[in-house]
């Protein structure tokens, strides 16, 4: 149910494929710890971040670097412009030769590296992302990770990353690789919440909300109104990193909402089950961020510490989910606000044990980068032969985007490029049972909480994307919406 674009990322210096740009998350810190402690001595300066993939200090991103070179093909050679250097039939053009300048393995040899003209165009950005990746492993303090508490009376505004991390109190973010890193970790969460709140800056008056999707966009924002109401729903469906994401990132999202609860579905073949129900010691977080800082020396101090700064709550125990779902599954009360369950499995699998419960004001699906544009690797229609779009694959979305527009709930999209956007838009609008049965609540554009970070593609390192860089949104036509008891958003 994803975009074919791979990656691989570490799993405790083993390496293993992701979709392109979602692998997990290095987290070191949830707030400034209470206790005076030592600063951590970094592995890497500031001035010593750019290593050669296959010299470089840390397994996993060694690990990357024969990934890249095992599946990449060398752009010179498959150019077909090539009169120099001639490969037999034995010979692969495989990318062997790291660019010195970006530490990226790129071309099949330095003469081909030398004569690709055209590997100057991005060069500079596989070298910010070489930088970016051993930073995050380089075990300094990452203040662009310490996170706000709740609320006060600030009023927060979504006009774009700066403004938002200067009305909420983030810390500062001085430069742009902080920059990247912390709109990597909170991309999931500020999406959601931008679109949902009242001060979000998607508008009827710049025309990114239409009239219909006016009534679908809200969560209660004041005491009163979440006395009355009951919890907001959010299926994440196709998860992937997203389901890795640390509970206290995911926290956020409520902190914007005071006076709502959430709980948060993970729905997918990929979403992470590494949130062990029969842990005695480690919490949800402390899981997480074991998992998610596996190559960094300051994990455990960090994961304890992440405990320590959260004295009002104490989260219950993961516990499977199982009994209830049937499928591979856990549940975290993470906090009186936060509940967040995690099903391993293809939604059409447990759509029947929650279609009739939903309710079109306080449910919402949300699908990061979903593929419907992209074939499908496991189905091929039977007239032609061809693979079938993912949205129409009876192995991917064809069963399941129907069904969600019976639902009446908004479906809220984010596609990684303005092509992967407009992809995903051409195959709505002729899937069967899709095309005709839906009207916009979101207009397609950009996001203005997409990550910062480029994301590159092992299969070829000249493919760069950013996470989320748009957004879109939809819902099933039909007759006006039923409340079903006294209660309403609106």
């Amino acid at each position: 149910m994803a975009s074919p674009l791979l990656r691989s990322r570490p799993v405790n210096d083993h390496y293993v494929p992701t979709v392109l740009g979602l692998g997990p998350f290095l987290i070191f810190s949830a707030g400034p710890s209470k206790s005076a402690q030592e600063e951590p001595v970094p592995l890497l300066t500031e001035d010593n971040l750019l290593h050669p993939f296959s010299k470089s200090p840390f397994p996993a991103i060694r690990a990357r670097g024969e990934a890249i070179q095992s599946l990449a093909k060398c752009p010179v050679c498959t150019s077909g412009h090539c009169s120099t250097h001639v490969h037999t039939k034995s010979q692969s053009p495989a990318v062997k030769f790291e660019c010195p300048d970006c530490g990226f393995p790129t071309h099949c040899s330095q003469e081909h590296w030398i004569a690709d003209q055209e590997h100057k165009k991005y060069c500079s950005r596989l070298r910010e992302v070489n930088e970016d990746d051993h930073d995050l492993r380089s075990g300094r303090k990452f203040r662009e990770f310490e996170m706000p508490g709740a609320l006060t009376e600030e009023a927060i505004s979504f006009a774009n990353w700066d403004v938002f991390w200067y009305t909420r109190g983030f810390p500062s973010m001085d430069t742009e690789r902080s920059r990247r890193h912390a709109s990597k970790i909170l991309t999931y969460p500020l999406t959601i919440g931008s679109i949902l709140h009242q001060n979000s800056g998607l508008t009827l008056s710049n025309q990114r909300v239409t009239p219909e999707g006016s009534r679908s966009l809200a969560a209660p924002d004041t005491e009163e109104a979440g006395a009355s109401k009951p919890q907001m729903r959010i299926f994440i469906l196709g998860a992937r990193a997203e389901s890795s994401l640390p509970p206290h990132a995911w926290e956020q999202l409520c902190m914007l909402f005071p006076s709502c609860h959430f709980h948060l579905f993970f729905i997918g073949p990929q979403v992470s089950l590494q949130m062990n129900p029969q842990a005695k010691e480690d919490t949800i977080t402390n899981q997480s961020a074991a998992e998610n800082v596996s190559t960094t020396h300051t994990s455990t101090d960090t994961s304890r510490q992440l405990e320590e700064d959260k004295p009002v709550y104490v989260p219950n125990r993961t516990r499977s989910s199982v009994e209830l779902y049937g499928i591979p599954s856990y549940t975290v009360p993470y906090t009186p606000q936060l509940t967040i369950t995690g099903l391993q499995a293809n939604y059409a699998e447990v759509h029947a044990q929650f279609q009739d419960t939903f309710d079109p004001y306080t449910d919402a699906f949300f699908l990061f980068s979903p593929g419907f544009g992209f074939p499908s690797p496991n189905s091929v229609s039977e007239l032609d032969g061809k693979p079938y779009l993912q949205i129409a694959s009876p192995t991917e979305w064809g069963p399941v985007v129907p069904a969600l527009l019976a639902t009446r709930c908004a479906i809220y999209v984010t596609g990684f490029s303005p092509a992967d956007v407009e992809r995903d838009i051409r195959s709505i609008e002729t899937a069967p049972d899709v095309a005709g049965e839906f009207e916009w609540v979101i207009t397609p554009g950009e996001n203005a909480f997409g990550s910062e970070k480029w994301e590159v593609a092992d299969f070829d390192p000249r493919v760069m994307v950013k996470t989320n860089w748009g957004v879109w949104g939809i819902r099933g036509k039909g007759r006006e919406v039923r409340e079903r008891s006294s209660f309403s958003l609106f």
